[in-house]
């Protein structure tokens, strides 16, 4: 796992910031860096060396007859049987690296090689011999990848957009779309949009071949998780997962994984604890604030497979200063407050010497995890307009209201935004293209789920456990799972209102595994106190001339009067105007509230 960075142009003073942006995703990859210009394209490279640590992993990597150059971020699952095939056909292998081999499949089958590999990845090989270079990324979304177009049609691309921002002709011009988007969905970017106009994010599943001279887009394909061979039998559940989390524990390195003490970590956890022999556990959250549930079933279930366990408590304190610090960052708003335990976990595990992490991210988008949204779902799919399910799903996740935001933002965002109309429009086209690709309008839902809210997930997966160079890997968000998932009948995963009937399949075919508390657990999606920690930050709302700008006094003086109470407009406003004040206003702003209550007497 690594960070990539490119500037694909012939200009010698548009490709020289390859090495600060390089140098920005160091936390990405701390053990080796790389770069390589070759008059059309810069390349480099951070590297966190997972699989064969020698130094013949070492990246930018070219084939021996040097027409062939990779940056690679991710890892393989199919190694194996890629280069297997591969070296039938004559390729010869100098590495045990999965880089390699994602390299000469790239070389051999181009865009063809998006559907061989099994894996998470977002990469860039650049073949010299015809000056063109191959830009992909995973078919989940797992790794991510962003790119800008700079006035001269210089392309940039990297693994985060902090990255990106290092290059001085990339505009951190903010998207007022994606501003207002934010608000209501509290999610960074949509349909290929980012925070900001410049930059976009590269599609999941999306291989596409650039020319160097040009910078055009010459042919590109995506790769779905739409089901290859029909429908499937519920009956194979076993055997998909415990492949899946099998392939998912190659490493060269110290590995663990996350436990919640929910079902999809618990299930991870366990087969993994079978397959190594020893394993090590990590659960996060807050103490004796009615949210430490968590604590509870994870240690229940370590104590089930004999894992060594370690708990990672979250504070108020800690919350609300590294809320500051991650946007400080990464350049963006947060997303979910749990990202944050995410983070405090992921530091813990790295100090204490692992480097690559097991999750359950993913069984809840694939099986149908969420019962009130699938329990929504269902009822509309009854009524018949689909038509409509654009604008469904835009209201019934809403944190702020779009009807409302007539009185909550100022007219200067709403006219410059479309009033999330672009919002809707993409919700709507993500829902009609899952509807072409299944018979069942709930199952249309569910992928509905996977391509907005799981690629968000991810995202927030991969943010939190790179910052500390750790890699996250999700066996649940599988290419083959997933293909597995969206092939087996509607009923096998949600049959009804009943928390313990979603995920039916998962419950099913674990139950013996796990304990009974555990199997019949309902999902907890914020396992910490988020809605009376951030009355603590709402002062910044006063005092922002940011907030101003885009927020109606009435809103303003509602949700700092009572953020508690109004944590679901507090939330996404407090992390725009925090964003918005570290690009464009007073940095410094936030930590002085912070610092101003805690030194404030009692």
């Amino acid at each position: 796992m690594c960070g990539i960075v490119g500037i694909i142009s012939e200009n010698p003073g548009v490709r020289a910031p390859i090495v600060a942006m390089r140098d920005a995703l160091s936390h990405r990859g701390p053990d080796g860096v790389g770069v390589l210009d070759t008059g059309h394209v810069a390349l480099g490279h951070t590297r966190l060396r997972v699989i064969d640590t020698s130094d013949h992993g070492a990246q930018p990597m070219s084939t021996m007859d040097g027409r062939f150059t990779i940056v690679y971020n991710g890892e393989l699952y199919n190694d194996h049987e890629v280069r297997s095939e591969l070296a039938s056909m004559g390729v010869v292998f100098r590495t045990g690296c999965d880089t390699e081999t994602v390299l000469h499949a790239v070389a051999v089958w181009g865009l063809g090689a998006g559907d061989r590999l099994r894996g998470m990845y977002a990469l860039c090989v650049v073949d010299h011999g015809s000056g063109m270079c191959v830009l992909a990324r995973d078919p989940l979304g797992i790794k991510p990848l962003y790119t800008s177009t700079l006035g001269d049609g210089s392309l940039v691309f990297g693994s985060e957009v902090g990255a990106l921002l290092e290059h001085p002709l990339v505009s951190n011009e903010p998207d007022p779309g994606s501003m207002s988007a934010y608000v209501t969905n509290i999610r960074p970017g949509y349909g290929g949009r980012t925070m900001f106009r410049a930059i976009g994010s590269h599609e999941p599943g999306r291989w596409s071949l650039v020319s160097l001279s040009t910078r055009g887009v010459i042919a590109s394909r995506v790769v779905t998780t739409d089901p290859e061979h029909g429908m499937r039998d519920p009956g194979e559940t076993r055997g998909v997962i415990e492949d899946s989390v099998v392939r998912h524990l190659r490493t060269d390195v110290p590995m663990c994984a996350l436990l919640s003490g929910g079902l999809d970590s618990a299930i991870v956890c366990s087969i993994a604890k079978a397959r190594l022999g020893a394993l090590h556990t990590f659960c996060a959250g807050a103490r004796g604030t009615g949210h430490d549930d968590d604590f509870a079933f994870a240690q229940a279930l370590s104590e089930r497979i004999g894992s060594e366990h370690t708990e990672v408590e979250v504070s108020r304190d800690v919350f609300l200063s590294r809320w500051i610090e991650m946007i400080d960052e990464s350049c963006v708003p947060i997303s979910t407050p749990n990202e944050i335990a995410i983070d405090r976990v992921s530091r813990s595990l790295r100090d204490m010497g692992f480097v690559v992490a097991l999750s359950g991210e993913g069984a809840d988008e694939l099986f149908g995890g969420y019962e009130v949204p699938m329990r929504q779902a269902l009822a509309f799919a009854e009524s018949g307009d689909e038509t409509r399910a654009g604008a469904f799903h835009l209201l019934t996740n809403a944190w702020m209201n779009p009807e409302h935001k007539d009185v909550m933002c100022t007219s200067a965002m709403l006219e410059n935004s479309d009033s999330d109309g672009e919002l809707a429009g993409w919700y709507q086209r993500v829902y009609e293209r899952a509807r072409a690709s299944c018979d069942d309008p709930v199952q249309a839902h569910l992928l509905f789920h996977q391509r907005v809210n799981l690629t968000n997930l991810l995202r927030r997966l991969d943010a939190r456990t790179m910052r500390h160079g750790v890699e996250g890997r999700t066996p649940f968000a599988d290419l083959e799972v997933a293909r597995f998932a969206n092939a087996i009948p509607m009923g096998s995963k949600f049959v009804g209102s009943d928390p313990a009937l979603t995920k039916q399949c998962l419950r099913e075919t674990f139950a013996a595994d796990l304990p009974e508390s555990i199997v019949s657990r309902p999902k907890a999606s914020f396992p910490m106190p988020f809605e009376r920690w951030v009355s603590s930050m709402a002062p910044v709302l006063l005092s922002s001339e940011v907030a101003r700008e885009w927020f109606t006094e009435s809103a303003i003086e509602l949700v700092a009067r009572d953020a508690t109470r109004h944590w679901n407009l507090a939330w996404p406003m407090l992390n725009l105007v925090l964003w918005g004040e570290r690009m464009y206003g007073d940095r410094g702003l936030a930590r002085r509230v912070l610092d101003e209550q805690a030194a404030a007497p009692v």
